[in-house]
């Protein structure tokens, strides 16, 4: 198949590409000029265009077979533009809107687990929407909905690598038993390849997630093993930290937002069985992704 990808600069998204181009597939990028040496495949076709350009999208759909996409935030920087609303509602809008006048047969999409409608912080609810339009299309859709996607190059379990590696005395906000369940991006990127050969996975909605949830505390813990390294957690009351977020969340220096930290403290889990099963992937414990790259 010839293949759109958006957000194919990103840390998932060259992991999707190469996928794609391991199975044979021709990659077609929408990137915005400046961007694509973020790229790391050469055999890549590219689009100029922004996702929020609605024409821009629709030439780049033109010719193509099927369409991934994978553009979204985990904050808001509202005075530049980046918002919620805008990059995962109205973006998912336009991919959606271009695959269909195009005559896309396929249509993938990277949403969130824990995405539903309100009360929830708006990052949830507005992946919800975008997958409710995706779903409303009366294209053939896969939508995936993943806990923490971590690899190499990821903002998360990385940022906590370069912390352990400069300072054994690592901060814990609150108890750390809430919960999540990291899953590998080779995981992730292999199945977003695999659901246009796969005719079970067509008109579904997968929770993706590691084999076992893990607390905070266990994921420190974990990490810390693979590198080598003595971790001391210190334990953090939640309500000043919350405050200070709510008071500096919107400044790009600050780590995290108000909204962050709720959907931290709220947990990230899920049974991804039916995920495994339909895509005839193995799980990969968290310990054994790790060593994949940092061990």
């Amino acid at each position: 198949m010839r293949v759109l990808v958006t957000g194919a600069t990103g840390f998932v998204g060259n992991e999707v590409v190469a996928a794609l181009l391991a199975r044979g597939h021709q990659v077609r990028a929408l990137v915005r000029p400046g961007s694509e040496r973020k790229i790391k495949a050469a055999a890549v076709e590219l689009a100029w265009g922004d996702v929020l350009d609605k024409a821009a999208v629709a030439q780049a759909g033109q010719g193509c077979d099927a369409l991934i996409h994978l553009v979204g935030i985990i904050r808001e920087f509202p005075r530049r533009g980046i918002t919620f609303e805008r990059l995962h509602v109205q973006a998912t809008m336009n991919a959606v809107d271009a695959a269909r006048d195009a005559g896309v047969r396929r249509y993938l999409q990277m949403s969130a687990l824990g995405a539903r409608p309100v009360p929830a912080d708006p990052y949830h609810t507005t992946n919800f929407r975008a997958d409710e339009y995706v779903r409303a299309s009366g294209l053939t859709y896969t939508i995936f909905r993943p806990s923490v996607i971590y690899g190499p190059q990821d903002q998360s379990i990385n940022l906590f690598a370069r912390q352990l590696r400069a300072c054994p005395i690592f901060p814990v906000m609150g108890g750390g038993f809430y919960q999540m369940q990291p899953v590998p991006v080779t995981t992730v990127a292999h199945a977003f390849a695999l659901a246009l050969e796969l005719p079970q996975t067509e008109n579904c909605t997968y929770e993706v997630g590691g084999p076992e949830p893990l607390t905070f505390n266990e994921i420190i813990d974990t990490l810390a093993e693979v590198l080598g390294r003595k971790v001391y957690k210190v334990h953090l009351p939640v309500w000043p930290v919350r405050l200070t977020a709510w008071l500096f969340g919107r400044f790009a220096w600050f780590p995290l937002t108000y909204g962050q930290i709720r959907m931290l403290l709220e947990g990230n889990t899920c049974d991804p069985t039916a995920f495994y099963q339909d895509f005839g992937l193995e799980p990969v414990s968290f310990r054994g992704g790790l060593d994949r790259y940092l061990g």
